[in-house]
């Protein structure tokens, strides 16, 4: 019993010095309790983002902005999101960091340090779009399981690194390669270090894209934690679950990577239009590449207030996935009517681009404003919810803010 009274003792008074403050009726807390504040991180000082933000799960870290929040030209990293599949890293020695590239389709495994990364190949940036597959997904009806995102796991950083397909090159690369599949440092929710959290990968023809990099850098500086440091796998345009975090391994396959998230249903939609709540069968799942041509308002905050002959002035960013948004247009009556945004050209291939405009309202009451952008296909997005899917992924409905004119 003395013991027991020490430890509880011991682990109070660390606590207290912790919180830099008495814990006021310590005496009477139930054995095993563990106090508010030490139950869970706070993700926000943890990993540097807006106390804005939106936590959605924890086991592991699922955290997306707020559409307001992604109003820079390039998102730093307090408003970027973050998804994760597994238990982020602990205790990185970045003078031990190897990345190995192997795999069927390779003419010999070679391993390189980070050291050897920097000094062999050339360095390169780019500003790339990184969007989840189910961002959206909150919209879908019947509901589908999974992160409900609204519209902030988005994102347009920019990255430094090494193209891949220069070290695929200094590797050698067979002919029969059809596929590259990453493989990273974090660990599976249950603890299993035989299990992988998640691996996916992309054809050849998307890995040998100059902008896809294998980067150290994020705006200027090494990436943070919670982004893949000291090394991740950088494939703008296609679903953020390509981007592999923590890189320490890329297998070069001669048939489409198999590892885990890479079946059905996971990143795959139906391959044909289904009803709402339909059963699809495994082998009817397509694998999801490219995404979407989609838009997000991100000036002023839904919920802005005017007055009666002012101008609003709306801003925000469209993106397309492998092609680029050659229109952008806005409503203010529901769709019926629309009328052109000023939008900027990319500022490389992958990024997103910045488009405004001035609105005008008839008289007093409430609005919504919609923003709708067309890719260079001659696509635009739908008005409302496209087609319902199983796992709620590609939702590129028109974006839409509250005003009242006052």
């Amino acid at each position: 019993m003395k013991r027991r009274h020490f430890i509880k003792n011991t682990v109070l008074g660390t606590t207290a010095s912790i919180l830099a403050s008495d814990i006021v009726f310590s005496s009477a807390i139930p054995s095993g309790y563990v106090p508010i504040a030490f139950q869970e991180p706070d993700p926000y000082t943890l990993f540097g983002k807006d106390k804005e933000m939106t936590s959605l799960n924890n086991k592991p870290w699922n955290i997306e902005a707020k559409a307001h929040l992604l109003d820079d030209k390039i998102t730093p990293n307090k408003y970027m999101f973050i998804r994760n599949n597994g238990i982020i890293p602990k205790n990185i020695d970045v003078s031990k960091w190897v990345l190995t590239i192997d795999g069927e389709s390779v003419t010999k495994s070679k391993s390189y340090s980070l050291a050897d990364l920097k000094a062999k190949f050339k360095q390169n940036t780019y500003q790339l779009t990184l969007e989840c597959g189910g961002n959206g997904r909150s919209e879908f009806n019947p509901p589908a399981k999974g992160n409900q995102w609204t519209t902030g796991a988005v994102s347009c950083a920019e990255w430094t690194g090494i193209r891949l397909k220069d070290i695929l090159e200094d590797v050698g690369i067979k002919s029969n390669a059809v596929y590259i599949g990453y493989h990273a440092a974090d660990t599976h929710l249950s603890g299993d270090p035989e299990k992988e959290p998640i691996s996916r990968g992309v054809p050849m023809h998307k890995a040998l894209q100059d902008e896809t990099l294998l980067a150290f850098e994020m705006n200027g500086e090494d990436i943070p934690l919670a982004h893949g440091y000291p090394l991740r796998l950088v494939v703008g345009g296609w679903p953020a679950s390509a981007s592999g975090k923590w890189v320490n391994r890329i297998s070069v396959r001669n048939k489409i990577h198999d590892g885990t998230k890479m079946k059905a249903p996971a990143y795959r939609v139906p391959c044909k239009p289904v009803a709402p709540g339909e059963t699809v069968k495994d082998e009817d799942m397509c694998i999801i590449e490219s995404m979407p041509v989609k838009s997000l308002i991100t000036y002023p905050k839904t919920g802005a207030m005017i007055k009666k002959g002012k101008q609003l002035n709306i801003r925000g960013h469209a993106w397309a996935g492998e092609l680029v948004v050659k229109a952008m247009e806005y409503s203010i009556d529901f769709g019926s009517t629309w009328k052109s945004c000023d939008i900027e050209n990319p500022v490389n291939r992958l990024a997103w681009q910045h488009f405004k405009a001035s609105v005008n309202f008839p008289k007093k009451g409430y609005y919504e404003v919609w923003a709708r952008a067309t890719a260079s296909n001659g696509v635009s997005q739908p008005m409302l919810v496209p087609g319902w899917n199983p796992k709620g992924y590609l939702n590129n409905a028109c974006h839409r803010i509250a005003v009242i004119v006052k």
